[in-house]
This record gives structure tokens, C-alpha cells and sequence, in this order.
């Protein structure tokens, strides 16, 4: 057994488009003397990411259509907002009481297609990044070459979760580690074969790092220490291996 440690990256102050979030983060991280070791994480919030990555959209420019003006009147939202949720949605799985479940491209279930308004200036919104994995796997690149050893790289995002209230971080793209820690084909105490024990690995560190990335507290980073899991591929599977395949899906 070994323990864990999480550690807040705070103070790295306002991102913008074309900012290189690696150095940013790298030199934020050197000045706090936070130590980074062989097989780390590195967890970066999703909306520093999309800051860096320009994913942003200004609200004046979004015509809203019918539809969105309609459902934004019965519930005293944004037409503007309701209609780039519609726009980042592949499937709406369900509309209701103010709130819009949705689909992304990426095909991640979550609510308003991952468009968000906080911790952006007014007027704009946040939109996911386009490809998390390999937003994920560039960081990872840097991140190895910049404190010279093995580390892996989550970026995170905060989901609610059905039949449970609350909402948890969850690993929307990954680099550096697997997503997965596969105990199936072992045996437990007992010795009874494992025949389901598949732990999402990556979620689980997520979680953990929300604990000190709290959105008001402005630590878009966390360094989780003693997993030992950060010393994959860069080109593992990436985060795409925790979305269950539709035909495997048994609540759609």
C-alpha cells in the first residue's frame, strides 16, 4: 500500500488564447517548489485548456433559433447560451425543468454539451476542448520534457452523475497513464477469481484532485503524488476508453 498526496497549483493566473499553458504551468509549479516525481499526475482543469486553446465563443455572436428562444423564454435562460448548447450536441437526451442533457461530439453525457460560463468573462462561454486526448497527450509531451521524468496528465471537467446527487471531476481527456485499472483475471482476498473488477483509475484521481481545485479558490491545477500510474505511452487510449459503446449502453 502507499499513500497519496494532492497538491493545488494556484496562482497561475488569467489564461488566454495562445498562451503556452505548459510554461505556465511548469513555472507556477517550480515557484511553489511542488515537487514532481516519476509517475505523477498532473490534473488541468478543462477550462484552462480551452482558455489556451482559443475555445471560447462571444454570446453576440450566436443567433438564436426558434427553438432555443422558445425554451429559453418558458425557463429565463440565455437564448444565446441555449442555442450554443444545441449547437455543441450530437443527441439531446433529455430537455426539461431548465436543464439540457446532451451529447457532445466527443461522446461524453453531460449537461449543457460541457458549455460553461464560469470563470469567463461575461459574455463569452467556454466551449470543451475539440480533441481532450490530445489536448491531454501535449501537455503530457511537455510536462516529460520539462521536469525530465515520467508523469501522465488528466484534464478534467465536473459532471453530475444519474440516481446520485452532486456533481464529481471526471477525466474528459488523458495522456501519460492508462484510464483503467483492470483487476479482472486476478483473485481476491479469498481467492475468488475477479471477474468484473475494472476501476476507472482516472476518474478516480480527478475526484481526488477536485478535493483541492475548488472553482472559487482559482486552482485550475493538482499534482497527484504516489498513484505511480503517470508512466504510460503518450498514445495510450486516452480518455474515449471510459465512454461505454452505445451498443453496450443498457439505460438508452
Amino acid at each position: 500500500m502507499s499513500s497519496v498526496h494532492v497538491s493545488p497549483i494556484g496562482g497561475l493566473g488569467e489564461i488566454e488564447p495562445g498562451d503556452d499553458l505548459v510554461a505556465a504551468i511548469v513555472g507556477t509549479i517550480r515557484g511553489l517548489n511542488v515537487p514532481v516525481g516519476r509517475g505523477d499526475v498532473l490534473v488541468v482543469t478543462q477550462k484552462v485548456v480551452s482558455k489556451s486553446e482559443g475555445a471560447l465563443v462571444a454570446l453576440d455572436s450566436i443567433e438564436p433559433s426558434a427553438r432555443a428562444v422558445e425554451w429559453a423564454s418558458t425557463w429565463k435562460k440565455d437564448p444565446r447560451l441555449i442555442e450554443l448548447v444545441l449547437r455543441e450536441s450530437v443527441r439531446v437526451v433529455r430537455m426539461t425543468r431548465g436543464v439540457i442533457i446532451s451529447e457532445t461530439r466527443h461522446g461524453l453525457i453531460c449537461a449543457n454539451a460541457g458549455v460553461d460560463t464560469s470563470n469567463v468573462r461575461p459574455g463569452w462561454a467556454a466551449l470543451l476542448p475539440a480533441d481532450p486526448d490530445a489536448s491531454a497527450r501535449r501537455l503530457c509531451a511537455g510536462f516529460r520534457g520539462a521536469f525530465g521524468t515520467p508523469v501522465g496528465v488528466i484534464v478534467s471537467d465536473t459532471f453530475g452523475r444519474p440516481w446520485r446527487e452532486g456533481q464529481i471531476n471526471v477525466a474528459i481527456g488523458i495522456a501519460g497513464l492508462a484510464p483503467i485499472t483492470d483487476y479482472r483475471g486476478g483473485v481476491d482476498s479469498y481467492g475468488r477469481p475477479l471477474v468484473s473488477s475494472a476501476i476507472a483509475s482516472a476518474d478516480e484521481i480527478a475526484a481526488a484532485a477536485e478535493l483541492v481545485m475548488r472553482k472559487s479558490d482559482g486552482v485550475p491545477v493538482a499534482v497527484v503524488a504516489g498513484t505511480g500510474l503517470g508512466v504510460a505511452p503518450l498514445d495510450g487510449p486516452g480518455a474515449r476508453a471510459l465512454i461505454r459503446p452505445p451498443e453496450e449502453d443498457m439505460f438508452r
